[in-house]
């Protein structure tokens, strides 16, 4: 695999990081955290200690983005509604050759795209980086393994002690879950007589909410006497 930066379409599903995904080059990639945390001006703290105080409520919140920059070039991509032999089941899915400039229209129609829209709108970000501890802390060969938030350790163990609640288990490999979020925007230009194009992106990490969920809420919403029988 030459490629290390994936965006995985909604409809991705499975371990090929070929199918239903479009691989970037990434010359750069800047993360940004910001800690998201209440404060309060406490009154009269300093009337008798002529010293003002204020407290914090750290609640674990907080802001993660991710900033690209790169260039598109030619390349092969596969989708799964796609396969080499439509007569034939359990067909593999067609490889077919796009130009840069088809690949960056079809990023661009997934950003502009909805979550309902799944052969076009992106969930999942793929960022690989070597590894040489496990999620257990134990030494092993280097493998590449998506760039991730989640912490080694079981729940209440090692890095997460104190985090009770199973979670989305450290990544093990390349095929591994990356960070879920949505691509917030995505900025490109044609220059003539180049082969590549230069890209830059913000994907934003964020749980999604599921367009089945949002679809329900609506339905309630526009159907109001369901909620007599709720």
């Amino acid at each position: 695999m030459t490629d290390y930066v994936y965006l995985k379409l909604q409809k991705f599903s499975g371990t090929d990081l070929t199918i239903d995904t479009i691989p970037l080059k990434v010359t750069s990639a800047q993360f940004s955290v910001d800690k998201n945390i209440p404060v309060i001006n406490l009154p009269f703290a300093g009337l008798g200690t002529g010293e003002s105080r204020t407290l914090s409520l750290d609640l674990g919140m907080s802001s993660k983005r991710l900033s690209l920059t790169g260039f598109i070039v030619d390349g092969s991509l596969k989708r799964s509604h796609t396969v080499e032999d439509p007569n034939t089941a359990g067909s593999p899915a067609k490889s077919l050759n796009f130009t840069a400039q088809e690949i960056a229209q079809l990023i661009a129609s997934g950003v502009d795209a909805s979550g309902i829209n799944e052969y076009q709108a992106f969930q999942e970000l793929i960022l690989l980086m070597p590894s040489i501890v496990d999620e257990n802390y134990a030494q092993v060969t280097e493998r590449q393994i998506p760039f991730t938030f989640k912490a080694r350790g079981d729940a209440n163990k090692l890095d997460n002690t104190g985090a009770f609640i199973p979670h989305t288990p450290f990544p093990t490999s390349s095929t591994s879950t990356g960070l879920k979020g949505f691509v917030s925007s995505f900025s490109f230009s044609f220059a003539a007589e180049t082969v590549e194009i230069e890209f830059s992106m913000e994907f934003t990490i964020s749980d999604v909410l599921p367009w089945g969920v949002i679809n329900c809420i609506v339905f309630l919403l526009e159907n109001k006497e369901v909620w007599f029988f709720l």
